[in-house]
């Protein structure tokens, strides 16, 4: 009997490590499923010094900071971390970066949060997010701005979009970023939570990381509720071509409610609309394709087909919640050219209508007069403006004088690289060029006024920039410059002016890597995005900390305050020597502060 009972157990314990080294200790098996993805282009990095000889079997994960990006076929020789300490308000989005690295292919790689607990409240775990980062091409800042060739610039890939999939295959000896983003409820209770995020992968041992998330005491409101004036301008016909959709229907507008929200929930102010044919001459990939369709009939009165307008502006206010301002560009094009349907022939007419000559005149003025006549039904007048784009002195003053004389009711918005804030402080949405900064005495008086100043960068700026190649420390920089320089917010020329090939390649003829869009098709994020919303909230955090220490009037809120105004101050540059350095010595004291 003892005999039998022995034999028993033997056979068992084949069994269980049969079981064990079929499925490994710690295999947790999930449901078998196909990670649908596209290619990224080949990693042109020549790194001799990087050895994945070093690297142990199987799938490799790690906690690491967000200011760093990783290399795709470079080995990672890091010291693997397997916790995180995040910190926020309620209702602020916190950031971290989960890195992946493999000497063989994995497959079906799957990430997990668990609920948030503390001692006295739970938060669910979908208030978390995992995203994988793709790689895309770009190339260096170089001279800036002007055509450029490939073989001048050298390319790289670089991690930047964050993919909606819900799985991903790791290839041999590479690296794969995941971005994790945390949304505190504004109903959370203050205090300590601790999750469990799990990494499963087929046929590998799972792997386990804890984020131990501090809610602190104060409130961040809802994003339409911040001051911080966010300007980047929308491209609607690139998202009609990038997802292969009729231009202006139904299922176009659909296709762009998720990516015009997600700029919605950034804090962006205005809606960028046009007047007439391409204000930019077609510099983008693709055209501004019009929003008002103006006909010229035999007697010489004029028809303007407002429907395209009606139905993107609609769309924009009472679908997407952008309600401040309505930018119309632009009477001076960057050809000086519009165009109108001839009536009787049905031909397209194109005009060179250069501000100053009778033409232009003669063109805008029955527009203009219209125009406000339609806005005033519309009730949109008061918070629309003509909008105009780096345009010369002297154009701009013949533009103006004509704006003036036939339709003062409209506002003004100007792009501005000439300093004309001095010249018509009357503007109310004046944006200037980073290398132009506005006297802090002339900003206040704008503010009185109840008009906004903001600065802009473009291709010519090389830092602080958000082009593919930038560090993303620079998208946070652009925040806090804006606030320390007194300015009301940011300006930057372009959301979604997509590139031929978006999703994989972000070089364009013109302009540094990425310049033209810092979103992706079909509402794809980036960490240049998600790195802007992290600043604009830290300006918003400060505004908040600046009123209540103000409110409060006592020595021990005095200290504070002084505190908080030098460190900002130290952002009054465009030439940090330390800018990483700088945004965390701030935002710890605004943690300090926070308590």
């Amino acid at each position: 009997m003892p005999m039998k009972k022995n034999y028993i157990y033997f056979l068992i314990l084949i069994c269980v490590g049969i079981s064990f080294l079929l499925f490994g200790g710690c295999k947790e098996q999930r449901p078998m499923k196909t990670c649908e993805t596209f290619e990224e282009l080949p990693d042109p990095t020549s790194d001799t010094l990087s050895d994945w000889s070093k690297a142990p079997s199987g799938l490799q994960a790690s906690l690491v900071n967000i200011d760093t990006r990783y290399t795709k076929s470079v080995y990672p020789n890091l010291k693997e971390t397997l916790s995180t300490k995040l910190t926020g308000w309620k209702g602020e989005r916190l950031s971290a970066q989960l890195l992946l690295w493999s000497v063989e292919d994995i497959k079906q790689i799957e990430c997990e949060f668990g609920d948030f607990e503390s001692p006295t409240a739970t938060l669910p775990a979908n208030i978390a997010q995992a995203r994988f980062v793709r790689y895309v091409m770009t190339d260096i800042f170089g001279e800036g701005c002007g055509h450029r060739k490939p073989e001048n610039f050298p390319a790289s890939l670089v991690p930047d979009m964050l993919d909606n999939l819900t799985c991903f295959d790791i290839s041999a000896k590479t690296v794969r970023p995941v971005w994790l983003s945390i949304n505190i409820p504004e109903s959370a209770i203050a205090g300590t939570y601790k999750s469990k995020l799990k990494i499963f992968a087929e046929g590998k041992e799972s792997h386990e990381m804890e984020i131990e998330l501090k809610v602190q005491n104060k409130t961040l409101p809802p994003a339409s509720e911040w001051p911080y004036h966010l300007d980047l301008w929308q491209h609607p016909s690139a998202v009609a071509r990038a997802q292969n959709l009729k231009l202006w229907s139904d299922e176009h507008f659909e296709a762009m409610k998720p990516l015009m929200k997600m700029l919605a929930n950034a804090g962006q102010k205005v809606i960028t609309a046009t007047l007439n044919k391409d204000p930019w001459n077609n510099q983008c990939f693709d055209r501004y394709e019009d929003m008002i369709l103006w006909t010229k009939n035999d007697d010489g009165t004029w028809i303007y087909d407002y429907t395209v307008f009606d139905k993107w502006i609609s769309f924009m206010i009472q679908e997407v919640g952008i309600t401040k301002m309505i930018n119309c560009y632009s009477l001076v094009p960057w050809n000086n050219e519009i165009h109108y349907k001839d009536s009787k022939s049905g031909e397209l007419i194109n005009v060179k209508a250069d501000p100053g000559t009778k033409i232009f005149e003669d063109m805008w003025t029955p527009f203009l007069l219209d125009f406000k006549k339609h806005l005033t039904e519309k009730g949109w007048i008061d918070i629309t403006n003509i909008a105009m784009d780096e345009r010369s002195p002297e154009m701009m003053s013949a533009t103006i004088k004509l704006l003036q004389k036939v339709a003062p009711e409209l506002g003004i918005s100007l792009a501005d690289n000439h300093k004309s804030y001095k010249k018509y402080p009357f503007i109310q949405d004046m944006s200037v060029s980073a290398n132009a900064k506005v006297d802090s005495t002339d900003i206040q008086y704008r503010q009185e006024k109840g008009y906004v100043t903001t600065f802009y960068v473009c291709c010519a700026d090389k830092f602080p920039n958000m082009f593919t190649c930038s560090e993303p420390i620079e998208a946070v920089y652009s925040a806090w410059y804006a606030t320390a320089a007194g300015y009301d917010g940011f300006l930057r020329w372009a959301y979604n002016s997509w590139v031929e090939n978006p999703l994989t390649d972000s070089r364009f003829r013109t302009w540094p890597a990425g310049d033209t869009y810092i979103v992706y098709p079909e509402a794809r994020s980036s960490i240049r995005f998600e790195r802007l919303i992290e600043g604009i909230q830290d300006i918003e955090k400060i505004r908040i900390l600046r009123n209540e220490l103000n409110e409060a009037k006592s020595d021990e809120a005095l200290n504070k305050l002084n505190r908080l105004d030098s460190e900002v101050s130290k952002f009054n540059t465009i030439t940090p020597e330390n800018p990483i350095g700088m945004i965390h010595t701030a935002k710890a004291l605004i943690e300090e502060l926070s308590e």
